[in-house]
């Protein structure tokens, strides 16, 4: 290859003696060069915590208004479906035969909250809808529980109709078992999809959001840096060729940005703290807890079912079981041994509330306790719980012991100290603890949105402050050498 001639070279060093001297051989040449990197330093900087900040609120309007809305839509969807078809068994158990020997209050109770679980399914298809549009899998989904809920309807009705005629509890019987069959084959599977994948775009969401948030921060902290760095060398700069100890002006600029950058890394990482609070500390116990809710409305339905129908109370037996596995599971308990079971691991727990000897939705949540007032309420919950689990034993002794009418009055009635009293009470329990993680989870949000509208216009102010500050320190000190 050619070697460049001597007068190519001559031009390359005369262009690199021309750039040096107009950037930085000469002292005014440095300061602009000093005040030319403030000033991009300064703008990268704004320009970062402004990207970020509408970042976070666009996540933080998804968070509240999107992602955890189609979540507990879902759930509700869930709990909705279970409540419905065990007030359908309820029903058919108090209404006696074409209203001769209707227990009343509970017939009547089992009627309103039938009609509202209808209402709510409604809401809750609609509102998946439309959060659903776009993704073609849950678009899918919810067509067929449209259609299924349709058929369910049909069905129920026709079982409704026919327990009405004297002498129809047979065959409103056989319409009800073929709606819970299309309950528990179609409906609730495709409810519990839709939890998981609603979840689970809750989760990617946030995990997205948490990364970009931990690498804005850093890039703020970095810029942040050489934005100062570049501040005090100009101070010193200035310091040593003008005999001056400090420019007031670079002074206030440099207080500026640092508080700028105070603020503004505050803000990224009060955004990601808040976020964490919202999506894990609160809101994993509430999906938990609305889970914990829809299976306890399924096994009290199947407890309905087991008095209702005779020819299948092994198989709800053994659904009753398995669901309170899935509330408090202990391994190996039996319908008979389950609450002795309950018993021993409770008080174990109770003596070191690290010797969990269950698993199960109560586990879940019992593993997350963060807030004030969470434990309390999470153990009050469990303690409800043992209790209608004994209220359930005693139903199947009176119903083993030929007491049919008695076993049904006892679960169906609403007077203290009968199974559905207890019920009530422990979902009011229930309603307490996840309570407590809505609204810890509803204070995370609006401290976040607050993190980024508080914060934010102050750092870029400084920001511009101090780039303004930079150049009325300097302007006196480039003007001696016009």
């Amino acid at each position: 290859m050619q070697r460049p001639g001597p007068g190519l070279r001559r031009q390359a060093g005369a262009a690199r003696a021309a750039l040096r001297h107009r950037f930085w051989a000469t002292v005014p040449a440095r300061l602009r060069l000093l005040r030319a990197a403030t000033v991009l330093l300064a703008t990268a900087l704004a320009v970062l915590l402004t990207v970020a900040g509408l970042a976070a609120h666009g996540t933080w309007d998804s968070v509240a208004e999107r992602d955890a809305p189609r979540t507990t839509s879902a759930a509700d969807l869930d709990l909705a479906l279970n409540d419905m078809d065990a007030q359908v068994a309820n029903i058919l158990l108090s209404s006696g035969d074409a209203g001769k020997g209707r227990l009343r209050t509970p017939y009547t109770k089992a009627v309103g909250f039938y009609g509202d679980a209808r209402r709510e399914i409604g809401h809750d298809l609609r509102t998946l809808a439309v959060a659903a549009q776009g993704d073609r899998s849950d678009e899918k989904t919810v067509e067929h529980l449209t259609d299924d809920f349709a058929e369910y309807q049909e069905l129920i009705g026709r079982a409704l109709e026919n327990d009405g005629h004297k002498g129809g509890k047979a065959a409103a019987l056989a319409d009800y078992r073929r709606a819970t069959d299309l309950l528990r084959n179609e409906l609730l599977p495709a409810a519990t999809t839709l939890v998981t994948s609603n979840d689970a775009a809750f989760e990617a969401e946030y995990s997205s959001a948490r990364s970009t948030l931990d690498a804005q921060l850093c890039t703020a902290l970095a810029l942040g840096v050489l934005l100062l760095a570049v501040l005090g060398v100009l101070q010193w700069y200035l310091a040593r060729s003008f005999r001056r100890i400090l420019n007031p002006g670079v002074l206030a600029a440099t207080v500026c940005t640092l508080l700028a950058v105070i603020l503004g890394t505050r803000m990224l990482s009060a955004s990601s703290g808040h976020l964490r609070v919202a999506r894990h500390d609160a809101f994993d116990s509430v999906v938990a807890l609305s889970r914990a809710r829809a299976i306890a409305y399924d096994a009290n339905a199947d407890e309905s079912r087991y008095l209702l129908d005779p020819q299948y109370r092994e198989h709800y037996e053994e659904s009753f079981l398995a669901k309170s596995q899935q509330l408090y599971g202990i391994n190996g308990a039996t319908i008979d041994t389950y609450d002795d079971q309950l018993a021993i691991t409770w008080r174990a727990y109770e003596r070191d509330h690290h010797d969990l000897r269950f698993t199960g939705e109560f586990r879940r949540e019992l593993d997350n306790i963060t807030f004030p007032g969470e434990r309390e309420a999470a153990e009050k919950t469990v303690r409800a719980y043992a209790v209608y689990e004994r209220d359930d034993r005693k139903a199947r002794a009176l119903l083993a012991a030929g007491k049919e009418r008695e076993a049904v009055e006892f679960c169906m009635d609403w007077k203290p100290g009968t199974s559905n009293a207890h019920f009530g009470a422990w979902m009011a329990a229930l309603d307490q603890v996840t309570g407590i993680n809505r609204a810890h989870f509803d204070a995370s949000v609006r401290e976040g949105r607050a993190a980024v509208s508080g914060l934010l216009p102050w750092a870029g102010g400084l920001l511009l402050a101090a780039v303004v500050l930079t150049g009325l320190g300097l302007r006196p000190r480039l003007a001696e050498y016009r």
